[in-house]
């Protein structure tokens, strides 16, 4: 089923749902298992899973050179989503992104997926990739997730790359996209950010999830400016349980997103990580509990490969 089909069977209910990594290369899908089964007594509808594109990693030779080598060190995202719907009966949504995939990687990509059964996408540009300080796309891949968005819905008409092709099948994807309350960290402007979020409404997307935020305002806002720039899509608010005193300096870092002072002080004089856990846990429950009386379609955790503090979160709320 689609996430908008979900929504709107719910009724004005807010739902749950999660997202989750690909395990390590070399680890197998049991611990999916492990940190999906203590959640399904909350009802999701449907899971994320993400795509996790190469890196370049250089190994040195013997004769002092430098060999560039392509890793990927979290595979498995189609066979995920797969073993997640045989499972558990429900949706599984894999990220598909514009780097590390030319056009032809993309379709074969969602036609895999449409023989799976696969109703959702999330369609994201991806981040560069390490040895990159800007994002580079693929030859004849694509530089933008509007672009991306475009390809699954002419998919979505049975309009394939190679004209030459007869009788095709349309595939039915519905189609999600990011969203950033506090603006994507290479845009120049929130309101740039959101003028091509509608771009992507436009060629196609369906709903919007957002990327993590602390703050609830910052997501009201972002609300009310898609709304009267005239984006009507569902927009599902992204939430995460802060669980360590590092993570007070590599969220923002690594998400280019703002902590409220409260929250840091808090986090600053808990004695120890167990008690910044308790503190992050109950930042989430305040925010979920605002966000489900304001009417969001869902919430959607970001679990980061643990379900403990989400199952926490989720059990004062569900």
């Amino acid at each position: 089923m689609k996430v908008t089909e979900h929504i709107t069977n719910a009724n004005g209910k807010t739902l749950f749902s999660f997202e989750i990594l690909p395990p390590l290369k070399g680890q197998n899908i049991q611990s999916i298992f492990d940190s999906i089964d203590p959640l399904m007594e909350f009802k999701p509808p449907f899971i994320d899973v993400t795509y996790h594109r190469e890196e370049y990693e250089y190994k040195e030779l013997p004769n002092g050179l430098l060999e560039k080598k392509v890793v990927k060190k979290r595979p498995g995202t189609v066979g995920i989503c797969s073993a997640i719907q045989n499972r558990y009966q429900v949706d599984a949504i894999p990220h598909i992104l514009c780097g590390g995939f030319t056009r032809e990687d993309t379709e074969n990509f969602l036609i895999d997926l449409d023989f799976l059964g696969i109703q959702n996408v999330v369609a994201l540009r991806g981040d560069a990739v390490k040895s990159e300080i800007y994002f580079k796309p693929e030859k004849e891949g694509h530089h933008f997730a509007g672009e991306l968005v475009t390809q699954i819905a002419n998919l979505n008409k049975g309009i394939y790359l190679d004209d030459d092709l007869q009788n095709t099948s349309a595939t039915n994807f519905c189609i999600g996209v990011a969203g950033y309350p506090e603006k994507h960290m290479e845009a120049p402007s929130l309101d740039s950010d959101i003028y091509f979020l509608k771009q992507k409404i436009k060629n196609g997307a369906e709903y919007i999830v957002t990327q993590m935020f602390f703050d609830n305002k910052k997501y009201f806002d972002f609300v009310a400016k898609c709304r009267k720039e005239g984006i009507t899509v569902p927009i599902i608010p992204g939430l995460k349980p802060i669980s360590t005193k590092k993570q007070l300096n590599q969220i923002p870092h690594r998400f280019k997103v703002d902590l409220p002072d409260d929250l840091i002080m808090a986090v600053v004089k808990a004695k120890d990580n167990d008690a910044v856990r308790q503190v992050g846990i109950e930042w989430c429950i305040a925010q979920s509990k605002e966000l489900v009386a304001a009417g969001v379609p869902s919430l959607h955790y970001y679990s980061m490969g643990k379900s403990e503090n989400i199952k926490a979160v989720a059990g004062a709320i569900f």
